[in-house]
């Protein structure tokens, strides 16, 4: 299926709309013209009639009436062409004043007749008294006419007749609309190609960026995240090119991460499994006896194995949003304690000792999972206990702080540097140096921890120890009654 460019149908659609544009100001414009104009007409006409009215008011009072017009036929049209050109009339139309037919306009003479030649004003008007009979015109024509008062002293002396224009552009006005034309249509024709031309530059200015866009977003879902969108501006184009450039970013830490996540799990499972095949291996040549000691180094491979897997499951329900939770009303002092004296003798087997000072917790409660709250704080106790040299002191403390439960479990050395608090809970990770591998475990303890905390609405973090070593704080929200 063909698929029009980008560039292309902008280019189309500001030359269609521009085109739109140009011809709808065309016709208006013509429109327009022809509209002022015969505008024009109509505000001569009534200037004209105004004036004619004005000379047959003085020729009533200078008279005394109309019958000077009804019997000489020459001041009738005298006074009709001295009232709007203000000069004698021309000689063909004094000879409409000897013309042997009494009625008036004539209704046959070349080049003057109604409705031969009526765009003659002089040839459309005709005058009435004061009664609407006729003083100088044409019975048959009364009724196609306009009549015009002539009042004088507040009383209508008469009425000045318009018998209305049938009249067509003359030569002039044609050429004159011709040549408007004209340069109207060599205006809308510059205006199209320089349309052609700014559609051109307007759909690549507006159009490169979108491509670009395009290219980058191909490229991502092809699975390179390294190219990014150059976009300079503030409008939502740029803030598009920003959101994109964060996604990109964000995949390719992603991508590392898991990459990171497939070497580490690799790693792990490579360990056990390597001890595990080499000790079979040992017992299978007769290298090594096949005695209880030998069956308890096989059994503690196959334990660190089935705890890396379990906390391996428990990550991924957790990242699912799988993990399961039973809330329940819970008093998590007791859990502690229960761990605390189930672990008491391999603290002592390290010469470490444990302290546990919360007399006054007792019966403070929490929404949360009991089993979960062991897993948290039996994570917590094991990771002291691997990490905190011999001789050393684990002291967990607690204290109620704004609707809050927090828990404070402070080792003493080796401690940790700052610069690894804020990756403390990322799986995996394992602090150099003192806290390291050789201590067993795979990085994943504080992460499930953290996982856990946070689905029960709580906060994790890492800090110092006054005691030289670690110190984790837990806070958990209290049940509203224990606030």
């Amino acid at each position: 299926m063909f698929t029009m460019p980008i560039q292309h149908k902008l280019f189309l659609v500001l030359l269609m709309t521009t085109l739109l544009l140009v011809g709808g100001m065309f016709g208006i414009l013509r429109w327009s013209l022809a509209d002022s104009f015969n505008s024009y007409l109509e505000r001569l006409q009534t200037d004209r009639v105004g004036r004619l009215v004005d000379s047959l008011r003085g020729c009533y009072v200078r008279h005394s009436g109309w019958d000077v017009l009804r019997k000489d036929r020459g001041h009738w049209v005298d006074l009709l062409w001295k009232a709007n050109h203000h000069a004698n009339p021309p000689d063909e139309f004094k000879a409409l004043a000897d013309f042997p037919e009494p009625e008036w306009p004539p209704k046959r003479l070349p080049g003057y007749g109604y409705g031969s030649n009526d765009a003659h004003f002089e040839l459309r008007v005709m005058l009435l008294d004061e009664s609407r009979r006729i003083a100088v015109g044409r019975e048959d024509l009364i009724d196609k006419a306009d009549l015009h008062p002539i009042v004088l002293e507040d009383q209508t002396v008469g009425y000045l007749a318009l018998l209305k224009s049938k009249r067509k552009m003359n030569s002039t006005e044609i050429s004159f609309f011709n040549q408007q034309s004209r340069t109207f249509t060599w205006i809308t024709l510059g205006m199209v190609v320089l349309s052609f031309l700014m559609s051109i530059a307007l759909a690549y200015w507006l159009g490169k960026p979108l491509k670009d866009i395009a290219d980058v977003v191909r490229r991502l879902a092809a699975g390179d995240y390294r190219p990014r969108v150059n976009i300079g501006t503030r409008d939502a184009l740029g803030g598009l090119a920003g959101d994109i450039n964060q996604l990109a970013l964000v995949l390719d830490q992603t991508e590392k991460l898991r990459r990171q996540w497939v070497a580490d799990v690799s790693h792990e499972l490579r360990t056990p499994l390597s001890i595990l095949r080499a000790e079979l291996e040992a017992l299978q040549d007769g290298i090594r006896p096949l005695e209880p000691g030998a069956v308890d180094l096989l059994l503690n491979d196959v334990l660190r194995l089935s705890r890396l897997t379990d906390d391996l499951y428990q990550l991924a329900l957790s990242d699912r949003q799988a993990m399961t939770y039973q809330y329940t009303r819970t008093e998590p002092l007791p859990i502690l304690e229960t761990l605390v004296r189930t672990l008491t003798t391999e603290f002592e087997s390290r010469s470490l000792t444990l302290e546990l000072a919360m007399p006054w917790l007792d019966k403070v409660k929490v929404w949360a999972d009991p089993d979960r709250l062991a897993q948290l704080f039996g994570n917590l106790l094991i990771n002291s206990l691997r990490y905190t040299d011999p001789g050393g002191c684990l002291r967990i403390a607690g204290h109620l702080d704004a609707g809050k439960l927090r828990l404070e479990f402070a080792d003493s050395a080796p401690g940790v540097a700052v610069a690894d608090f804020t990756n403390i809970f990322q799986r995996f990770y394992r602090v150099e140096m003192s806290r390291n591998r050789q201590h067993g475990g795979a990085g994943l303890g504080l992460a499930l921890c953290q996982s856990i905390v946070e689905a029960h609405g709580g906060s994790i973090e890492a800090g110092p120890s006054e005691l030289g070593g670690l110190r984790i704080s837990v806070a958990l929200p209290l049940l509203d009654n224990e606030k």
